[in-house]
């Protein structure tokens, strides 16, 4: 008999009645060190005193008024995104997969606006996730998402991951845009190196074409700058942000430049529930702390501490963990067991993370991590490595 709840997830027998900082604590009272963060959403930890406070004073105001008005809190979260970023506009959604639907529409509008209505296509890499819609499993190609719905949804080709020169190939007459995560998240932490962002970069403009980063993961903070497209020192025309904008709180925006957007005007596109204001109060807290003076600072720190022992488990214990891939505190653990085995021997210790592909296993911790709690992880990776030796020695 099928479940009340649709039944399309693998979960762990687990749940949890309340958070505190980096730490979820389920009825029984244990409590687990979450190196998930709702998988790399909650970026400011549970219960965030500021997020807490934000939510609440808006909550008693009003939640919904549609889009049909004025919205001075998304208002506000515009502007400050456009303000630290390269953008100049921002449509906001409810998710990722929303993000990018409205990145790949706008990336087809342009062209259509601009008397190249021919240019439809979008180019993306192998291993991508772009999120669960008929669009943008597509465009991630991978055959586990798109199997038994259909003919897939026309538009997107796909290159090898990292390879310039195939990409540069599949360039055609048709292309409209290149679709690229600067950190592949679900591919298994797979971070798109400097030279090949800006490769992409020049790319485009020699053809004419857009670049779109999908930043849904990867951004906000997460490798150490706002957005990791800035270590390469190269801008997009669109990008996709969701996850941790929200700390937990249900939003996605897509972020553009005015060139890119020339033909999104009213009508072009919408969303009821989009920048409602409880959102928008929620994004601009999180705002409120990710650029606070310090703060990236904070998180390259622990970043470097944290991947400093893991390096050192990895030497300890080469028999389970083969290397550390990733940058700042979005970081996985390449795996020679089976990486669900290894996540539920972290569980078993205590320790919360996410998979990955190329089995790996991420590892995710909210960005407000201390010394403290890094320690701690530490600690119960190194004890899950023990107890895995044996089977993985098998």
């Amino acid at each position: 008999m099928i479940t009340a709840v649709l039944p399309t997830y693998q979960r762990a027998d687990l749940s949890f009645e309340r958070g505190e900082g980096a730490w979820l604590i389920d009825a029984s009272g244990r409590r687990y060190l979450d190196f998930a963060a709702g998988i790399a959403v909650t970026a400011l930890g549970h219960a965030h005193p500021h997020l807490v406070a934000a939510l609440r004073e808006q909550a008693g105001k009003v939640w919904h008024t549609s889009n049909l008005f004025r919205i001075p809190g998304q208002e506000r979260l515009a502007e400050r995104l456009v303000a630290a970023t390269f953008a100049d506009t921002v449509f906001f959604g409810n998710s990722g997969a929303e993000a990018l639907e409205c990145a790949i529409k706008m990336a087809r509008k342009y062209h259509s606006a601009t008397g190249n209505p021919e240019r439809w296509r979008v180019i993306t890499f192998e291993g991508a996730f772009h999120g669960r819609t008929l669009a943008t499993i597509a465009a991630g190609g991978q055959a586990k998402h798109l199997e038994g719905f259909g003919p897939p949804v026309p538009g997107f080709d796909q290159v090898a991951f990292g390879d310039h020169d195939a990409m540069k190939a599949a360039i055609g007459p048709e292309t409209a845009a290149i679709l690229v995560e600067p950190v592949q998240g679900e591919g298994g932490i797979r971070p798109v190196p400097p030279q090949c962002l800006r490769g992409l970069r020049e790319l485009c403009d020699a053809a004419g074409i857009l670049l779109i980063f999908d930043e849904v993961q990867c951004g906000m903070g997460r490798t150490g700058k706002l957005f990791a497209h800035e270590w390469a020192g190269v801008a997009p025309d669109i990008m996709a942000v969701a996850k941790a904008l929200g700390g937990g709180f249900p939003v996605g925006a897509c972020l553009a430049t005015e060139r890119a957007a020339v033909g999104m005007v009213a009508g072009s596109h919408g969303s009821t529930y989009g920048g409602n204001p409880l959102a928008m109060a929620v994004g601009n807290a999180v705002l409120d702390v990710m650029l606070a003076d310090g703060f990236l600072d904070h998180v390259n720190a622990m970043s470097n501490r944290l991947r400093q022992g893991l390096e050192g488990l990895v030497d300890s214990h080469p028999e389970v963990i083969e290397g550390v891939r990733g940058q700042g505190l979005m970081l996985g653990l390449k795996v020679r067991p089976a990486n669900r085995d290894v996540m539920a021997a972290f569980r078993d210790q205590g320790l919360l993370s996410v998979a990955g592909g190329d089995n790996v296993v991420r590892l995710l911790p909210p960005l407000i991590i201390g010394e403290a709690e890094i320690s701690a992880a530490l600690g119960l990776i190194d004890q899950a490595c023990r107890a895995l030796a044996p089977t993985a020695a098998a």
